[in-house]
């Protein structure tokens, strides 16, 4: 099996993705898991909630405001508040959301309304958003004969909860509805999930090309995030860039060291195309690589290799997490301390979501994978000079028979990027330790 990516337009020619079959499919199967819950709604203020379940976007300038939320009434159909100019362009661009009414073809007209929340508590409590916002929430429950019921919400600004709390809703844990129903992709999130994924492996050509000493790692975020804009992302993540003694330990941020001559060096490219992320880590040698860096790259891939020959339906996270070491063995004290180093997550809307594998809670809450299911694996050594280590990620899909690797950037061996030098003996060998009186052939080795 090959995803299918085809181009980012929709022409007349070719039956490519489907996009009001997404949103279609994607509300049909938030309504099931709010239909097999106890709640009477579901209410969202997260970004990648609310678009999953209106299909709605209006910029990741706003992701962080808490400044609009949207409600699923049980037997109904999405109700969006959105500030001012959003709500107007959503009438006129979504009709989509034109007509919410419950399952028998009754209910009020909702389109989509004007309604802000307290972003985040700038505005003074005493203009009271938080108290508006819950008797906007609390007519729509009673239209649809919902008073009193309880609502799950995902994230809330305390004093929206309170003021649910005192019009008599109880607020419970709604995430779980929005995670359960997000876990299994439809063959068109798997398609635009494909085409992110397609588009990083673009991005690491240039940055492979790009490579050499003398380069920070803030260029290297600044080329991947040009290339991804300019391939049609909407939103560049995040491009976690770390090179030399950086590496270990992984601090999770790039910064702006100028690279050196056979420096290790990895990244995770974190981006969005039409709402699907990536999460996908590559590792370079700079010039040259260490004897000591292609032994932790080649351990790196095995645990990869490992757990990827175990994924098919009806296997468990904790399979999986079972053949990775255990946080002792790479030199942490406890599986939180290596939290996130050898791991695994669902990739969708968001960069984590369901199943989850970690040796820190798949053992004793096992998730069974399913066909249709993407994550990402990702595992990471450090290299026995106590400088380097490698990071690797691949994304994968469920499929009948076992899985898809679906991050086709080479990373079986290590790769050296930079360019290549001569000597008068020749190609300077790519397998050579950085002291330069270890750096003749006799001593070396020869070419790696």
């Amino acid at each position: 099996m090959v995803s299918a990516t085809f181009g980012t337009t929709g022409v007349d020619w070719e039956n490519r993705l489907d996009i009001d079959r997404l949103r279609t499919q994607r509300l049909a199967k938030l309504k099931a898991e709010l239909e097999r819950s106890d709640l009477g709604a579901v209410l969202t203020f997260d970004f990648h909630n609310i678009r999953y379940m209106t299909s709605t976007h209006i910029g990741t300038w706003a992701m962080d405001k808490m400044i609009r939320f949207a409600i699923l009434p049980r037997g109904g159909d999405p109700v969006l508040w959105d500030f001012g100019s959003a709500a107007r362009h959503h009438q006129l661009q979504n009709p989509w959301l034109d007509e919410p009414h419950d399952a028998a073809g009754r209910g009020p007209h909702y389109g989509a309304r004007a309604g802000i929340s307290t972003l985040r508590g700038a505005i003074s409590p005493g203009a009271g958003r938080a108290e508006d916002v819950a008797a906007k929430v609390a007519q729509v429950m009673a239209d649809f004969g919902l008073t009193g019921q309880p609502i799950g919400v995902d994230i809330v600004e305390p004093p929206v909860m309170f003021a649910l709390q005192a019009l008599g809703f109880p607020v419970v844990d709604g995430q779980q509805v929005f995670l359960e129903a997000r876990r299994v992709k439809t063959p068109d999130e798997i398609g635009l999930l494909t085409q992110a994924a397609g588009m990083v492996d673009a991005a690491y050509e240039d940055l492979y090309e790009f490579l050499r000493p003398g380069v920070r790692e803030n260029e290297c975020v600044g080329l991947v995030s040009k290339k991804l804009f300019d391939l049609g992302s909407e939103h560049v993540e995040g491009v976690n860039a770390i090179s030399g003694e950086r590496c270990s330990p992984h601090p999770h941020v790039f910064s702006d060291r100028l690279i050196r001559p056979g420096d290790p060096a990895f990244f995770d490219i974190l981006h969005s195309y039409q709402g699907y992320r990536t999460c996908y880590y590559r590792t370079f040698a700079v010039g040259s690589a260490s004897v000591a860096q292609r032994g932790a790259y080649k351990i790196c891939r095995e645990l990869m290799d490992n757990a990827i020959s175990l994924v098919k339906p009806g296997a468990s996270t904790a399979d999986i997490v079972q053949v990775w070491p255990s946080a002792q063995e790479f030199g942490f004290a406890d599986e939180e301390a290596a939290f996130a180093l050898q791991y695994g997550h669902g990739i969708g809307l968001s960069i984590w979501e369901r199943p989850i594998f970690s040796r820190l809670t798949s053992p004793d809450n096992p998730e069974t994978l399913e066909v249709g299911q993407v994550f990402a694996l990702e595992t990471y050594w450090p290299s026995d000079d106590g400088w380097g280590a490698a990071r690797i990620e691949e994304e994968l899909v469920v499929t009948e028979t076992g899985c898809e690797v679906i991050t086709k950037f080479p990373a079986e061996e290590l790769l050296v990027a930079g360019k290549r030098y001569y000597t008068a003996g020749g190609t300077l060998p790519t397998l050579r330790d950085s002291q330069s009186h270890l750096n003749t052939r006799s001593e070396i080795g020869g070419q790696a």
